[in-house]
């Protein structure tokens, strides 16, 4: 009888897993031309220590752990309305201009969440930011909970990007 519970319990765990694994990855891209030099937008966007410096979701921002922009930085996000999110630097390049982070752990209904921003120039006074990232909905059961879908998931991002790009372009140009 413990057996046949133990062969079960692990059924259905291998199942949810499968499932779990099945959840598929979105993705959202965001961009932003601004007409002011690339250096100048950098300048303002490079702060993995200080994402409310142009979002205007944004809070607080600090740095819990590391050193800001350098890999393995862990910071904390405080928005508005109270809630966190707490990212890890995964990569940051000054002559690129970009930078990748993930989500650890936070409000927003997703997971598996891996972002870049980017700064280019396009010319001497015009500046293209992206912002795209990878991440899987936060319920990953087979229905998830309203508000917890794929749709659901790729709005808030698309939401997170625009408000922060726009923005930038509004406080930079």
């Amino acid at each position: 009888m413990k057996i046949s519970l133990l062969l079960s319990s692990i059924l259905i765990g291998l199942s949810f897993n499968s499932f779990a694994a099945q959840v598929k990855t979105l993705k959202v891209q965001e961009e932003v031309v601004i007409n002011a030099p690339a250096s100048k937008v950098w300048d303002k966007a490079n702060n993995f220590g200080d994402l409310g410096a142009w979002h205007p979701a944004v809070k607080k921002t600090e740095i819990l752990s590391g050193t800001n922009n350098k890999k393995g930085a862990i910071r904390l996000l405080t928005l508005q309305d109270g809630g966190t999110i707490k990212e890890k630097l995964h990569a940051y390049n000054t002559k690129s201009m970009s930078y990748q982070y993930e989500i650890v752990e936070g409000v927003l209904p997703v997971s598996h969440y891996v972002s870049t921003i980017s700064v280019s120039s396009k010319g001497e006074n015009q500046t293209i930011v992206t912002w795209k990232g990878k991440f899987k909905r936060k319920d990953m059961s087979a229905s998830p909970a309203t508000g917890q879908d794929d749709e659901a998931a790729v709005k808030t991002i698309t939401g997170v990007y625009r408000g922060g790009l726009d923005n930038l372009k509004k406080i930079t140009e």
